[in-house]
C-alpha cells in the first residue's frame, strides 16, 4: 500500500460513512467526480467491487461494509491518538465546515475565532451561517449548532452554553409613543415585529414557562428572519421585538432597548453543536468546542 491507496481508503471510509459521493468529496476538497474515480481506482488495486450505485443511493457491497468496518477501526484508532495530544499542534490540519444560524454565530463563533486562529494556525475553517434546517452530513458538513431540541436524534450533541432566556425588548420612544404592555393580552393593540423562521414560517411568541408557558399570535405587518435586522427595526421604534436576551446585551445596558413584559420572558433551550460520529470528530473541531465551553462558563471535555 502506498500513501495514495491509503487516502483512497480513507476516502471510501467517509463515503460509506455518508452515504454520498458528494458530501465525502467536499470533506475531502474533491468533487464528486474525483473521488468516484477514486473508488474505482481502489476497487480496481483491490479486485473486488466495493460499493453499489444507483441514482438514489449508495450502499456497500457486502465484502465493501466488512472493508469499511475494518478500516474504521484503524483510522479512529489512528484519530484518537491525535486527540489525545490535545495539544495546540494537535488541531493544526486539515478542513473544518460548520453550519451554524445567525445567532450562534453572532454570540459563540465570532468571539472565539481569534483564539482558534491562535491555537489551530493551519485549519482551513469555513462557516456558513443560515436559519434554514439542514442535514449536515448529507451537506458535507463537520458539525453544525441549532438548539438542543433542534438537534437530530442520531447525532451526538454537546452543550456549548446553558440555557437561555427570550424576552420582549421595544425602543424608548415607542413605548413613550404607545405605552407599555403589562400581560401578553395587551398585545393585539401593539405592533409586533413577526419573526420568520428558517423553514419559511411565522413564529408564535412565546411567553412565560412551565405549565403558564403561551404561544402568542401577535400583530404587526413587518416579518423579518434575520436578528440583528429585528434588533434595528426595535431600535429605530417600528415595533416591539422578541428576540434572544444574550442578543440585546448591549442595547439594554444602553438604554436603547427596554425590557417589556419581563414577569413572561421564556427560557430557551441552551446552545448546541452537533455531528455525525464520536469516534469521528476532527481535532479542530474539539478545540473549537472548548474554545466556546470556556467562554461560557462550562468545563472542557
Amino acid at each position: 500500500m502506498d500513501r495514495a491507496d491509503l487516502a483512497d481508503l480513507r476516502l471510501f471510509l467517509a463515503i460509506v460513512r455518508r452515504r454520498s459521493f458528494t458530501a465525502a468529496a467536499i470533506e475531502f476538497g474533491l468533487t464528486p467526480s474525483a473521488a468516484s474515480h477514486a473508488v474505482r481506482r481502489l476497487e480496481g488495486r483491490l479486485g473486488i467491487k466495493l460499493l453499489n450505485r444507483t441514482n438514489r443511493a449508495i450502499t456497500p457491497t457486502d465484502l465493501g461494509r466488512d472493508l469499511a468496518d475494518r478500516l474504521a477501526q484503524g483510522f479512529d484508532a489512528i484519530d484518537a491518538a491525535v486527540q489525545a495530544l490535545d495539544t495546540p499542534g494537535a488541531a493544526s490540519f486539515g478542513t473544518l465546515r460548520i453550519n451554524a444560524f445567525a445567532d450562534a454565530a453572532h454570540l459563540l463563533l465570532a468571539p472565539a475565532l481569534p483564539d482558534f486562529a491562535r491555537i489551530c494556525p493551519q485549519v482551513k475553517l469555513t462557516l456558513v451561517v443560515e436559519d434554514r434546517p439542514i442535514d449536515i452530513v448529507a451537506e458535507g458538513y463537520d458539525a453544525g449548532i441549532r438548539y438542543g431540541h433542534l438537534v437530530p436524534e442520531d447525532m451526538v450533541a454537546v452543550a456549548l452554553t446553558g440555557p437561555q432566556r427570550w424576552v420582549v425588548v421595544a425602543a424608548p420612544s415607542y413605548l413613550a409613543a404607545r405605552g407599555m404592555p403589562r400581560t401578553p393580552a395587551d398585545l393585539r393593540d401593539h405592533t409586533c415585529l413577526q419573526l420568520l423562521l428558517g423553514d419559511n414560517s411565522s413564529f408564535r411568541w412565546e411567553l412565560g414557562e412551565g405549565a403558564d408557558q403561551k404561544a402568542w399570535r401577535v400583530p404587526g405587518l413587518i416579518t423579518i428572519n434575520d436578528t440583528a435586522t429585528t434588533i434595528t427595526a426595535a431600535k429605530a421604534g417600528l415595533g416591539l421585538a422578541y428576540v434572544l436576551e444574550a442578543r440585546v446585551a448591549t442595547e439594554l445596558a444602553d438604554g436603547s432597548l427596554q425590557r417589556v413584559l419581563e414577569a413572561y420572558a421564556a427560557p430557551g433551550d441552551p446552545f448546541h453543536i452537533y455531528y455525525g460520529s464520536r469516534r469521528h470528530t476532527h481535532p479542530g473541531l474539539r478545540a473549537l468546542i472548548n474554545l466556546i465551553r470556556s467562554r461560557n462558563g462550562l468545563t472542557r471535555l
